[in-house]
């Protein structure tokens, strides 16, 4: 007996698994937000449709009682080099169809073998036939009026998009987006205020202004959007000019919680204390991750070619299995970064250097780990796109990347713990400071 075809939803799984393990990701059962991030970027990045990463995330887990917008299941096959949902259905269910095409190109279902009948029957059959003919020719009809009536993306050039921020570097920051999109035709428009998917507002014509806050200092990318395409950007840099400090859970759209009081320098190092969090009445029960921030007015220097260098180490808090630390740097566009966990856990160690992501599952980091509950010496070389990872004297990590990220923006050491920074010495390639600071 043949296999029954798969269902839609057992099909959405199917597609799911396969984009996942396509970008790297084998383990969809124990995916984080910066891994479903990577996720959307992704197929972003070669179907050109942005697929928030909540939405990516029903998909992975079943979540969904009805079958997503065709703009997404196609990005998604094509993201597996399929044209479109459909093939990628055909491709799944081989038996169900067969090679017969309809007037429209489409496979006819398979139909099995029917006994022969008598003349009036195959009259009545033959008046039936016809009619469903014609209902089906009706109904091509239909569509295909909708579809050329569908407006399609056009007349992008027209669109107008700016910004102005209400103060210069306070958080929250509260900005003014001025938009004209009533010369462009799309089925929908939003604001996105960052990489982020989940900071997405729907915009409509004949409306011209949105406010938004930003919650988080940094040099942000507001995008444009129209049907799923980002057709205007533009910077958003809030800057700190100093150390800043916050703390954020792991849920989606999640706001920080500022820690304006910590004094930041204490004992000849840059790091939070107990007491810091204390005084902000932090939850320290539930494993936060911890930011400390830098990003001054201007850097300048290109990311391409730099040396930075720096002594950390953290203090978990909690019963954390695998504290861990993520030194950044920040740019215009795209991320650069490593984790470094202890070597039990190696397995959940992951860099970004440009368009180039690896991850622990599906590679061998194992060198980046290091026991960061001690001390450790660790140093970042960027040299014409060639990334090379030291910790202790060691290389960790070799790796390049092709795209740009553009001009370095601030410097970051996360973590899920309380880190301690003593030293940050950030050059160019020739050896001329950046920024260095010893904490003293």
């Amino acid at each position: 007996m043949p296999a029954k075809p798969a269902g839609d939803q057992e099909l959405v799984g199917i597609c799911m698994t396969e984009v996942c393990r396509k970008a790297g990701l084998t383990n969809t059962g124990n995916l984080v937000q910066r891994d479903l991030k990577f996720l959307a970027d992704s197929i972003d990045s070669k179907t050109g449709v942005l697929i928030s990463v909540s939405t990516i995330k029903r998909l992975l887990n079943g979540q969904f009682s009805r079958l997503p917008q065709v703009a997404t299941l196609d990005a998604l096959a094509q993201f597996l080099d399929y044209p479109g949902w459909q093939q990628f259905k055909r491709a799944q269910n081989p038996a169900d169809t067969v090679a017969r095409k309809d007037s429209a190109g489409r496979d006819y279902p398979a139909e099995p073998p029917r006994a022969s009948a008598s003349p009036r029957k195959k009259a009545a059959s033959a008046r039936v036939l016809l009619l469903m003919g014609l209902l089906i020719l009706a109904t091509l009809g239909l569509f295909a009026v909708i579809k050329i009536h569908r407006p399609g993306l056009a007349n992008i050039e027209k669109a107008r998009f700016s910004v102005v921020k209400v103060t210069s570097n306070d958080l929250p920051n509260t900005v003014v987006f001025r938009y004209n999109i009533d010369s462009v035709t799309a089925d929908s428009f939003f604001i996105q205020q960052s990489w982020d998917i989940n900071r997405r507002v729907r915009i409509y014509k004949k409306s011209y202004t949105l406010t938004d806050i930003y919650y988080e200092p940094g040099y942000h990318n507001a995008k444009l959007i129209a049907n799923n395409q980002v057709i205007k950007t533009l910077p958003v840099s809030i800057p700190t000019d100093r150390w800043f400090f916050f703390v954020k859970d792991k849920l989606p759209k999640s706001k920080p919680s500022y820690l304006f009081t910590a004094k930041g320098i204490k004992d000849g190092a840059l790091q939070l204390t107990p007491a810091d969090l204390a005084e902000a009445r932090i939850d320290t029960r539930q494993e936060n991750v911890y930011e400390l921030v830098y990003f001054p007015s201007a850097f300048g220097s290109s990311s391409d070619n730099f040396d930075f260098s720096f002594r950390i180490k953290m203090t978990p808090l909690g019963n954390v299995a695998c504290p861990y630390i993520m030194p950044e740097i920040f740019c215009q566009q795209n991320f650069m970064y490593f984790i470094s966990t202890l070597k039990g856990c190696a397995s959940e160690l992951k860099t970004q250097f440009g368009d180039t992501y690896l991850n622990g599952k599906t590679n061998d980091l194992s060198a980046l780990g290091s026991d960061v509950r001690t001390w450790q010496n660790m140093e970042v070389s960027v040299k014409d796109k060639h990334v090379s990872i030291r910790i202790n004297g060691v290389e960790a990590l070799s790796s390049v990347y092709r795209q740009s990220c553009g001009s370095i923006t601030g410097l970051g050491f996360i973590s899920n713990g309380l880190c301690a920074v003593d030293s940050v010495n950030l050059r160019t390639t020739d050896g001329k400071s950046i920024y260095r600071n010893d904490f003293e």
